[in-house]
């Protein structure tokens, strides 16, 4: 079992706070009517319908930024990365690295349990098409900076697609971050040391990189491994 520090409690205050945000109205309405609705094959379920907190060891040297709560995925199951496709790659990919205790993860209840790792989001709730504005992540952002100070340990951002990138850089330059100017370029494997952690590019596992073979199973165990030799 990971270890919990002393950072661990003011964590999960910062997870119930998350769960109850309603600032961006347009994000509350359309997961919350997702959760109304349903898709048929999960017609059975009962929806969380709420933002979605991160989760993971409090001690993680290794913090995986996504872009937003899938509709049918962490916003039906209340655990990021949980219940889709995305997931099932990023949850195979971190098992085989020895970050997760198993290589899938299908609800919040299912044994899912990471070492040395935390799975978190730029934007806490599902949003209409899987683009969140620009306003609606700056107002999310505040929550991660706040998270990532809780996570002391974190020496290494994968930052799971352009946006979480952009977003992850804003976090670190809010935290007084020094940072290169320019700003280097989003790319799979790009690498951008910081005083506090790397910043490490890597494509998202969604379906429309992994369907069409932007992003294969090799290129994403080659950066989890660099993530893991970085944090060590």
């Amino acid at each position: 079992m990971p270890s919990v520090t002393a950072e661990g409690g003011a964590l999960a205050a910062l997870t119930e706070e998350i769960t109850r945000c309603r600032a961006c109205p347009r994000l509350v309405a359309w997961r919350e009517e997702v959760a109304r609705e349903k898709r048929a094959s999960f017609a059975d379920e009962e929806y969380w319908g709420r933002p979605v907190p991160g989760f993971g060891d409090p001690n993680a040297r290794v913090l995986f930024l996504g872009l937003a709560p899938a509709a049918h995925g962490g916003n039906r199951t209340g655990r990021v990365f949980t219940g889709d496709r995305s997931g099932d790659w990023l949850f195979g990919a971190m098992h085989r690295v020895g970050l997760a205790n198993q290589p899938q993860s299908i609800n919040a209840a299912d044994g899912l349990e990471l070492t040395g790792a935390y799975v978190s989001a730029a934007v806490r709730c599902a949003p209409p098409a899987n683009k969140p504005t620009t306003d609606e992540r700056d107002r999310c952002l505040p929550y991660m900076v706040r998270e990532l100070a809780l996570l002391d340990q974190v020496r290494v951002i994968v930052a799971l697609g352009a946006f979480a990138y952009e977003a992850a850089w804003r976090v670190l330059a809010a935290s007084e971050i020094e940072l290169p100017r320019p700003r280097p370029k989003f790319g799979h494997g790009l690498e951008v040391p910081t005083e506090r952690a790397t910043l490490l590019g890597c494509f998202h596992p969604s379906q429309q990189n992994t369907f069409t073979g932007k992003l294969t199973e090799p290129m994403f165990d080659a950066v989890m491994t660099r993530a893991r030799e970085l944090a060590s």
